[in-house]
């Protein structure tokens, strides 16, 4: 397959080629090589399993990965996920949320432990060297920032590093006390490749060109990108009187005046604090010309919902699908091959280019 290759100093690097965005066989590729080996978030833990034993079957990134995972809390409390697959014959295990005993497959009758081992199964008492390790269900890793549940497939690196990070920025924050607001969640259809989605999330360059509002609270001049190995932070700083967070002494930005924390999490996660609360948006790919965004709404204080940096999100949103479906028509052009980064604005989407190109590589 080929090999993409993104210059480290990005000063004298070039963006990933046209061709990757259009290419049905690249598209395919990204599910093993990076979806697969990444984190997901899941939810968060009281909304999806408020109960001791209760369970909560879902497909992760249904039409894209489609890979089918259960959620169990069990008797004491664990939140645990395992694959939603009969070990006998590939069945779906769990159809509905709630409450549950144990696991029973109603295609033939094998049962599961909470835990996702194997306790019993009909008509299996001549089968030779039953059970094996394998006729367990298979459990994946899960970590957790605040309720919020992460899953790993197969993952490459090291979440719990990811949420320390984090935590040094919004670890004052009350997590477990915002409310999902269901009212305000969104989903939308946006007519672009996923990355290029991201790509748009990923600097800061646009904002005076494309969100005329949002300049307009935000200190563009001192807008800032920190970079990490699997994620980067945005920061966001207020240009007067608009609301900002109320930091505590010890904090990293004691003093300043921070309108918003936007996190970014390899490959396609977007954590956004505001002082109302959270918006979570999770960039979900279809097609190569295709993505669902969700936008997650926690609030934490409702009074400040309507201003400063985190308000008119809705708008925001669609200024960026006009600018970023434009890109994907222009990128189907003959004649445009790839670009260069600001190296002064543009980090983030250098990192995730190069991101993307190692991880492809591997």
């Amino acid at each position: 397959m080929k090999k993409y290759f993104v210059h480290p100093n990005i000063a004298e690097a070039e963006t990933l080629p046209a061709e990757f965005y259009k290419s049905t066989t690249v598209f395919e590729e990204l599910k093993e090589k990076v979806f697969l080996k990444s984190w997901h978030w899941l939810g968060d833990e009281h909304t999806l399993v408020p109960l001791a034993q209760s369970g909560h079957p879902f497909m992760l990134y249904d039409q894209y990965l489609s890979e089918p995972l259960l959620l169990i809390r069990d008797q004491e409390n664990q939140v645990k996920c395992f694959t939603n697959v009969c070990t006998h014959r590939g069945n779906l295990i769990l159809h509905h949320p709630g409450k549950i005993r144990n696991l029973t497959c109603l295609y033939h009758g094998r049962r599961f432990d909470l835990d996702g081992s194997f306790k019993s199964m009909p008509a299996f008492e001549a089968a030779k060297n039953f059970p094996r390790p394998c006729d367990s269900l298979k459990e994946f890793s899960l970590e957790k920032l605040g309720p919020h549940l992460f899953v790993g497939l197969e993952p490459t690196f090291d979440f719990s590093e990811i949420i320390k990070i984090m935590q040094q920025r919004i670890g004052f924050l009350p997590l477990n006390e915002f409310q999902l607001e269901t009212s305000l969640n969104k989903d939308y259809l946006v007519n672009c490749h996923w990355s290029l989605y991201c790509d748009n999330y990923l600097e800061g360059f646009h904002i005076p060109f494309v969100h005329p509002d949002l300049n307009t609270v935000l200190d563009y001049e001192n807008y800032t990108t920190e970079l990490y190995d699997q994620m980067n932070l945005q920061i966001g700083y207020s240009n007067g009187g608009e609301e900002v967070f109320d930091l505590p002494e010890g904090h990293p930005d004691f003093g300043k005046k921070v309108a918003a924390y936007y996190y970014w999490i390899f490959p396609n996660m977007m954590f956004n604090f505001y002082p109302w609360g959270m918006s979570i948006n999770i960039v979900k790919p279809i097609s190569i010309h295709k993505t669902k965004v969700s936008f997650i709404t926690y609030v934490y204080d409702e009074t400040k919902l309507n201003s400063g940096a985190g308000a008119l999100l809705d708008k925001v949103e669609r200024e960026d699908e006009f600018v970023v479906e434009g890109v994907q028509k222009g990128l189907q052009s003959r004649f445009y091959k790839s670009g260069r980064f600001s190296p002064t604005m543009e980090k983030g989407v250098h990192h995730f280019h190069s991101l993307l190109a190692k991880f492809m590589n591997a």
